[in-house]
């Protein structure tokens, strides 16, 4: 009876871990409500398992009786155990209630679940690899097309400007004119500026890099923002770190960073709120924190940030261009930009550049 009851328990978990649509957390929660048929004491067994601090149990699991145990370990790691136990006290006194095939059992589904969970595991690393390697493509062909597309720009654009200018410098220019001039010069160099942001997404433009004070950077954009800021009644919390040590870094372009993801928090807060900035040193990185209460984005458009042209903004007021341009930038300086956020709580940015020697804060 025992046998049928340990080969019926092993047929229903291997019926639920053939469901591939199952995730982790469902396939537990299976073996869970499967597991106690199979002890000598069914009625009254509970099960539970722990995997990754999360516990999936029975009802009414008790804090402690007497119980048996396995571990879950997955490529050396311990990762969680799986546990029955009993409601109440069960056989003679001071006798172990268990079987040993019941421990057997229980060693057997331990190995069945990490076998389970590495085969899920595998799976989605090997898709998310999979989408990696298709996002670098993609990447690494608009790279091309837009430097292809920001040198064929640049010369014409270069005429246009020059033009403007002489035209400018004519005497007795009408007043009608010289307001259209004006206006062909800013747009030409607005049109400028986004084939600078081309050219620095593709690569191809690189700064110069010195020691720079990222500190400085900091308080620098700060000033051009700060009246802005009052004006649409956003607060900023800064806590910079005194002791930051110098990087190696264009400063312009990590000043593009900074005011970059500045202006879009900003613009995510259209009824006010608070940014904070804060910057630290973490061993051999120093990093730089951007927190805003604003609107924040959906798990679908976090997704899409780095990629080139897209935007959520309305036509005239982004170009797709900001944080992907952000991106290259740090990629191009050895540092790294994490972005967390939830709608109705605001957005986290967290950058990491690489440190010279100094003093941890």
């Amino acid at each position: 009876m025992e046998r049928v009851k340990e080969l019926t328990c092993l047929y229903d978990i291997a019926r639920i871990a053939a469901d591939t649509t199952l995730s982790v957390e469902e396939l537990l929660a299976g073996i869970v409500h499967i597991l106690p048929r199979a002890w000598q004491y069914a009625d009254d067994a509970c099960a539970k398992i722990a995997f990754d601090n999360r516990i999936h149990s029975n009802p009414n699991y008790p804090l402690f009786v007497r119980r048996q145990r396995s571990a879950i370990t997955i490529n050396g790691e311990r990762r969680g155990y799986i546990e029955v136990a009993y409601l109440k006290k069960q056989g003679a006194k001071n006798r172990n209630p268990f079987l040993e095939e019941e421990q057997t059992l229980l060693d057997t589904v331990a190995r069945e679940v990490a076998a389970m969970i590495r085969r899920r595991e595998t799976e989605h690393d090997k898709l998310k690899l999979e989408d990696q390697l298709r996002h670098a493509d993609r990447l690494a062909t608009i790279g091309q097309l837009a430097a292809s597309v920001a040198h064929e720009l640049n010369e014409p654009l270069g005429h246009i400007l020059g033009f403007a200018e002489l035209v400018q410098k004519c005497p007795d220019l009408p007043v009608q004119a010289r307001a259209d001039v004006e206006k062909i010069l800013g747009t030409s160099l607005h049109a400028r500026e986004i084939v600078k942001q081309l050219l620095i997404f593709s690569r191809h433009a690189c700064g110069q890099k010195t020691k720079a004070d990222l500190s400085k950077i900091i308080r620098q954009g700060l000033t051009f923002l700060e009246s802005r800021c009052v004006s649409e009644g956003i607060k900023i919390k800064c806590n910079l770190c005194p002791h930051l040590p110098e990087i190696d870094a264009d400063p312009a372009q990590i000043s593009q960073v900074f005011v970059c993801l500045m202006v879009n928090a900003i613009q995510a807060m259209p009824r006010g709120g608070t940014i904070s900035i804060r910057t630290r040193r973490v061993r051999d990185k120093v990093s730089i924190i951007i927190e805003d209460t604003g609107t924040g984005m959906t798990e679908d458009v976090l997704q899409k940030i780095f990629t080139p042209f897209f935007t959520t903004k309305d036509v005239g007021i982004g170009t797709g261009l900001g944080l992907p341009v952000v991106h290259g930038i740090l990629t191009a300086h050895g540092g790294t930009i994490k972005i967390d956020s939830q709608v109705g709580t605001g957005t986290k940015c967290r950058i990491k550049l690489p440190a010279g020697r100094s003093r941890t804060c």
